[in-house]
């Protein structure tokens, strides 16, 4: 078992991809009104909306724990439909980590719509968990998106 890692959810949607992106990186602060059971709010603390180099702090939920992290918007593609955050500081299970990357892509194909978040990690040492409680809380908080915006 090594310190590195990455997990990966795909998560397939039938809403618009560019929808999707425009909302995790011009407005992640409307997602606690669409999925106010995972994330707590998303507060804006350097920069503008959007732009790379911002920073924002997360709110959240996993397995009622509330968490809190400071990320910053690293990369973003327009033209690929991807970004990156990367955190800063943050809770305890943020903390384990030597490194912790979040990538969110989106595809379209035809009728077929993805969201593929990534994790890349590094462990601090080998007994700490994998960050499936994260790629869980992507999967559950993608799937609420995609209700809401077929509404």
């Amino acid at each position: 078992m090594g310190l590195c890692g990455k997990r990966v959810a795909q998560v397939d949607i039938k809403c618009n991809a560019d929808v999707f992106l425009g909302l995790f990186r011009y407005r992640p602060n409307n997602l606690s009104k669409i999925a106010p059971d995972h994330i707590l709010g998303c507060q804006l603390v350097e920069g503008e909306w959007g732009a790379i180099g911002s920073k924002v702090i997360w709110n959240y939920k996993i397995d009622g724990k509330l968490l809190s992290s400071k990320q910053v918007l690293e990369a973003a593609d327009e033209k690929n439909k991807s970004i990156t955050y990367t955190p800063l500081e943050g809770d305890a299970m943020l903390q384990i980590y030597k490194s912790l990357k979040a990538h969110i892509h989106f595809t379209e194909n035809g009728e077929n719509n993805f969201v593929t978040w990534t994790l890349e990690y590094e462990k601090i040492n080998e007994d700490v968990p994998d960050p499936d409680a994260l790629i869980d809380l992507a999967y559950k908080v993608t799937k609420v998106v995609e209700l809401h915006l077929l509404k």
